[in-house]
């Protein structure tokens, strides 16, 4: 399991962000407080505060998924 911290600002980087989701074969979830989001749910994701960092937790490894990550990822 890694694990990143990203940040997703507005519908469009979160569309991204879900799409390249839904491409692996494992399960990701996005964390925020104690709320814990299925990463592959557009509603799921929108429904958060996007003004936050979410922590982003991958049960599996994809390169595609992981530049993804790398793209939204806080420095």
């Amino acid at each position: 399991m890694s694990h990143c911290v990203v940040r997703l600002n507005g519908t469009e980087e979160v569309e991204e962000f879900v799409k390249a989701a839904s491409k692996c074969d494992f399960d990701i979830d996005i964390f925020y407080n104690r709320v814990i989001i299925d990463a592959k749910s557009i509603l799921g994701i929108l429904s958060m505060d996007l003004n936050r960092d979410l922590t982003v937790h991958c049960y599996g490894d994809s390169p595609a998924f992981n530049k993804t990550l790398q793209k939204f990822a806080v420095a």
